[in-house]
């Protein structure tokens, strides 16, 4: 039995479900958690790190180490609204996170902005967190008359809904649609946007524009790529978001249900079918990765 008892409980500490046993933290240090979807995002963050030190944890490496002289841990959540979630709660659970701060690519899709520009927005919405509503009649939707918290437009019988959140600083469940970014991290962000952004990248492909840093308003996510003119037209007017993507407001969630500070950067790789033509993040989206890492080395400049 004292054998049994032993293997489960070295069991236990291999994984982060299932088990009362919590496994151990990897590094004691507290440090800011430096998060992108995929590895073109990381690439130039990670070049920088110093002193790195490699772990892996359920098949997600991490690296700790030093950047812009701030300690920091910075690995990949993978694509996804779940791969988001699950490894930012990972992330939480064996390093000492102080604030979580995402950095990656997005789709455009406020009309006045353009590919290359790097988006920090100041709240992230789930917009994708949908009721398939009954047809009632041809192009006729309507949502059962119980579920009365479908407030905002519908797109057809997608009907958006806030999602249902447990948190340590709420007693209960609240139903919430947005995230905020912590206000003052926001503010450091304020001090770096001036920070140069590139027009080209290292194979000479070029934006024809000058890039900028665009600071507040609102981003979304969901679990698809976008590339669809009219749904990008929805997604502006219904919620006013400068950008859309596949994973910030599942890490957004996750840090508001632990109570950490968070923030993210999020560079316009394409215009999510608002372009003219082929969808055109297989042409910029290294130039849009490399300048939202820009922006978050100033930040991490600036952060006194």
């Amino acid at each position: 039995m004292r054998n049994w008892l032993s293997s489960l409980a070295a069991a236990c500490g291999l994984v982060l479900a299932g088990c009362a046993t919590q496994a151990p933290g990897l590094d004691p240090t507290p440090r800011v958690a430096v998060i992108s979807a995929f590895q073109p995002e990381l690439t130039l963050l990670l070049s920088k790190v110093e002193q790195p030190k490699r772990h892996s944890v359920n098949g997600v490496e991490f690296t700790t180490g030093t950047l812009q002289g701030k300690p920091v841990v910075l690995f990949l959540s993978g694509v996804s609204m779940t791969n988001a979630a699950m490894n930012t709660q990972l992330v939480l659970d064996r390093f000492k996170v102080t604030h979580l701060v995402f950095s990656g690519i997005a789709g455009g899709v406020n009309p006045s902005l353009k590919v290359g520009d790097v988006v920090v927005a100041q709240r992230w919405g789930q917009y994708l967190e949908v009721l398939a509503a009954r047809e009632t009649a041809p192009g006729r939707y309507q949502a059962p008359g119980w579920m009365n918290d479908v407030k905002l437009p519908n797109f057809g019988m997608l009907h958006p809904r806030p999602v249902a959140v447990r948190s340590a600083g709420h007693a209960g469940i609240e139903n919430k649609f947005w995230f905020d970014a912590d206000p003052a991290l926001m503010e450091i962000a304020r001090r770096a946007a001036g920070v140069a952004l590139e027009r080209c990248d290292s194979q000479r492909q070029c934006l024809s524009h000058e890039p900028r840093v665009v600071l507040g308003g609102n981003g979304v996510s969901g679990q698809a790529f976008v590339d669809n003119a009219a749904f990008r037209e929805y997604t502006f007017k219904t919620f006013e978001a400068n950008v859309l993507d596949m994973e910030t407001a599942a890490t957004a969630m996750v840090a508001y249900s632990n109570g950490v500070p968070f923030i993210a950067f999020r560079s316009l790789s394409d215009l999510a079918g608002g372009g003219e033509g082929e969808n055109e993040i297989g042409t910029f989206f290294k130039i849009a990765a490399d300048n939202s890492a820009r922006v978050l080395l100033a930040f991490l400049s600036a952060w006194k």
